[in-house]
This record gives C-alpha cells, sequence and structure tokens, in this order.
C-alpha cells in the first residue's frame, strides 16, 4: 500500500511547474530497483522524470509508460556479468567506458527537452565519474546512496583503521569490536574481496570526494532505523542529507524488477498456513559452492517447516540450477517445498504465510523484511551486507546471524527457534513492533514524510 496521494497530481503539477529530473541508475538489480522507485516518488510529486541508462540490464520501459527512457552503450560485451570477486573491477571500468557515452546521451537529453527545465541530475552514488559531467553541463547533481546510512559510517572508518594497522584482517581479530564503528564486529567490516587488493581504497576515494561535491544526498532509510548514524553522517558530509525512505512503501509492488519473477510463488503460499514458511533469497550476485548447497538444503528440509527458496540460475557454483539436488528431494517432501528461480519479493514477504526469511541482508531486502514485520535469519555474502546482518541481529534484534555456521543442523536449530521455539519469540515480537516504528514515518509529521516535503522544495529551488 502507497503513502502518496494527499496531494492531487495536476496540483502539485501546478506548483511545481514544467520541472524536470534526470535520473541514472547503476545497472544492478537493487540499485536500479531503488532509482526506478525514487522516480516513482518524484513523479507522483508532479516531476517529469528522463531516465538515463546504460544497454547493460537495461529496465523495461513498458513498465514505466510516463517516464522517458535514453540508453547509450556501456563498452561491455554480452557475455560479461559482475560477480562477488569482480564486481570492483566491474564498477571501476563502468566508470571508465561510460564517461563519453553517457556525456552524449546526457547532452541529447538537454536538447531534446529544451522547453523544460531540467531540474537536476541524480545518479547512483557508484557513478562517482558523473559529478564532473554534470559540472559540464552547469546541472546539479544529487548522489542517491542505495545502502544504508551505518555502512557509510562503516566506509568512512576504513582509512582510520588502516592507519592505526587494524587493516588488512587477521584472522585472530574478526571477532574483535569495532570501536569506531559500534555495534560492528571486524569481520562485519564491508570489505569487498577482490583480485586487486588496491581497488577498494581508490573507488571509496572517489566516491567520498564526488558525494561531497554533491548538491545533496538521498538515503533510502528513516530516522525511525538509523537516527544515530544520521545525525554522525551530517556532522561529517556537508551537504544537505534527505532521508526520505524505505522507498518501496510508497508505490505499489515494484515493476523494477531485472530478472524474471515466478508469480507459482503466490499461488504456493495461498496453500500454506499463516506464519509458517520460511522464504529463502540470497540475492541477485553471489553464488555458493555445491557442499554448501546441500547444508542448505537438507537444513531446510529437516526444519519441518514449509519453504519458499529463490534459487537463481547460475547462483550454485558448476551447476545451471537444481543437478546438484538429490533427485527425489523435492518428492519426498511432499508439497512442504518450493523452488523457484526468481520470486516476487515484495508481495512475497507481505502474505500472511511467511513466517520467516534467510536473507543475504541486502539493504533492500532488509528494509522490505522490516516494513511487514517479518524476522530474519542473516547469511551475508560481502560489502554493506555484512553492516545490515549486524544490524539485524545485534541492534534491532528482530533477526539470528548464522556467523558463517553454515551447516545443516545450525540452519535447522535457526529457522525453528525464529519461526517457531518460545526462545524466538521475543524475536518475533520485536519484528512487529519495528515494523510499527517504521510505519509511523509516512504519517504527516513523520520523519520521511517531512523529508520528502522538503526535498521537493528542495529541488523546486534549484
Amino acid at each position: 500500500m502507497g503513502y502518496l496521494g494527499s496531494q492531487s497530481h495536476s496540483q502539485l503539477k501546478k506548483e511545481i511547474g514544467h520541472r524536470k529530473v534526470v535520473l541514472f541508475p547503476f545497472p544492478l538489480q537493487g540499485h536500479t530497483n531503488s532509482m526506478l522507485q525514487l522516480a516513482s516518488i518524484l513523479h507522483s510529486q508532479g516531476f517529469e522524470i528522463s531516465i538515463v541508462h546504460t544497454q547493460y540490464n537495461s529496465p523495461n520501459p513498458r513498465n514505466f509508460p510516463h517516464f522517458t527512457f535514453n540508453s547509450f552503450p556501456d563498452g561491455l560485451v554480452e557475455t560479461e556479468h559482475p560477480s562477488e570477486s569482480d564486481l570492483l573491477a566491474f564498477i571501476m571500468r563502468l566508470n571508465f567506458s561510460c564517461v563519453v557515452p553517457f556525456r552524449e546521451c546526457l547532452q541529447k537529453v538537454l536538447c531534446d527537452d529544451s522547453e523544460d527545465h531540467i531540474t537536476c541530475l541524480i545518479t547512483d552514488n557508484v557513478w562517482y565519474f558523473s559529478q564532473a559531467v554534470a559540472d559540464e553541463f552547469k546541472i546539479p547533481r544529487i548522489v542517491l546512496r542505495c545502502t544504508s546510512i551505518s555502512s557509510i559510517s562503516a566506509f568512512s572508518a576504513f582509512s582510520s583503521l588502516r592507519e592505526k594497522g587494524f587493516l588488512p584482517m587477521k584472522d585472530s581479530e574478526l571477532d574483535e569490536a569495532v570501536l569506531e564503528v559500534p555495534p560492528l564486529k571486524m569481520k562485519d567490516l564491508p570489505v569487498v574481496h577482490t583480485k586487486s587488493p588496491g581497488d577498494l581504497p581508490q573507488i571509496l576515494v572517489h566516491l567520498d570526494r564526488e558525494t561531497r561535491a554533491s548538491s545533496g544526498l538521498i538515503c533510502n532509510s528513516s530516522e525511525e532505523l538509523e537516527g544515530t548514524k544520521l545525525a554522525e553522517s551530517r556532522k561529517a558530509i556537508p551537504i544537505p542529507i534527505f532521508v526520505i525512505g524505505p522507498f518501496h512503501k510508497y508505490c505499489p509492488a515494484s515493476a523494477s524488477s531485472l530478472l524474471v519473477q515466478d508469480m507459482s510463488s503466490i499461488s504456493w503460499l495461498n496453500k500454506q498456513r499463516p506464519k509458517s514458511v520460511i522464504y529463502v533469497s540470497l540475492g541477485s550476485i553471489a553464488s555458493i559452492d555445491k557442499a554448501k548447497f546441500l547444508e542448505i538444503a537438507w537444513g531446510l528440509a529437516n526444519s519441518g517447516q514449509p519453504f519458499l527458496w529463490v534459487v537463481r540460475p547460475g547462483s550454485i557454483c558448476g551447476s545451471d540450477w537444481l543437478e546438484h539436488l538429490p533427485k527425489a528431494f523435492l518428492e519426498m517432501l511432499d508439497g512442504r517445498g518450493h523452488i523457484v528461480k526468481w520470486a516476487p519479493q515484495q508481495e512475497v514477504l507481505a502474505h500472511p504465510a511467511i513466517g520467516g526469511f534467510w536473507t543475504h541482508c541486502g539493504w533492500n531486502s532488509t528494509l522490505e523484511s522490516i516494513c511487514e514485520g517479518v524476522p530474519m535469519i542473516c547469511m551475508p555474502s560481502f560489502g554493506d551486507q555484512k553492516v545490515n546482518a549486524r544490524y539485524v541481529s545485534d541492534f534491532w534484534r528482530v533477526g539470528l546471524h548464522l556467523e558463517d555456521k553454515l551447516e545443516r543442523g545450525e540452519i535447522e536449530r535457526a529457522i525453528r527457534r525464529l519461526m517457531v521455539d518460545p526462545e524466538g519469540k521475543a524475536i518475533r515480537d520485536r519484528a512487529v513492533s519495528l515494523k510499527d516504528k517504521v510505519d509511523q514515518c509516512f504519517k504527516e509529521g513523520g520523519s520521511s514524510y517531512s523529508y520528502l516535503d522538503s526535498f521537493t522544495g528542495y529541488l523546486s529551488s534549484l
């Protein structure tokens, strides 16, 4: 259910005038979702929307008939896909190869829309090259940060930790607390494993410098969730910060998925008892080996709980899809398990049959689970997922952290504790309480409601 609509679109349009915002998403699932949700929010506030995007992972214009879409060649070959091990190289390559084609595409948008006033360019913060292009065209650039505010603090601590000798991490110190960014442990720092260790510091320098040079920062979060970290960020980052999330609550279920959603997920859930199903989805990039895959499978089976399991094709090393599962596995479950290649996640988490979410703790997934009051089992892979997982388990205390114990017995116990055992009741109750708390931010006088109002005014003044 959306929260927009207190003011008519025509009334907002009249107040704002003929203004257009150009948005530039980074072509990964979570990043594109967030940018298109933001675009829908701004459109509902009366702004015209133009999306500039790469040909790789391009969004479907048919899902957004009120937007204009402009694509440009990105220099990637058809077989190139980012993975956990080369994600940083992928980011750096696109920031190099897209400079010229993006500039040409943006120039065309500016010429074609000469009768409209281009209010600003909103880009994913990962597109650090775009600040120079915005400066060239004398357009204000506003940065969208798709991760949690807490992860911003964690990334910002890297330089200090390196100077103090804590980085690179030592195996003996992985469980040590990071005093600079509580409640994190050393193993929770948002490290991305890469073949070139120097890539991450280089990218962080670019991101910090170009964000500070921008005209503002948008965060997909709320004061109710991250008020303390927001206050710290305001002291550290000398630009206006607008915290107007969670984005997905403003709009109907997202049409921005880059993967085909299997709607049989919903028809299967309709046959299950309330709060009985554990939903498992571990993201759009990370992969696991055969041994871990089988531990997950048997942990789910042995838990006794019905499960909806997303197994993304190619996410199991050495397998196209389910080849490693024993042939009689699903038949043995007698309908208690349902496996799909991708699911309509917002609808799934809102379904009354869902009682828990086993997640990689990407920020979008974390927000979607919090907003439905669904407790979580955390299995982060890399980057900000580790920060989010620690906040879920140790700060908000609305989930359990597997702590790298991917063994079928541990999985079985975690599922039962989270969903049915008396000792997990406090976690389940806190998940519902946190949902109610976040719901307040969208109501008149709530933090996100107020930030959206001030952000709309800020855009109109540019």
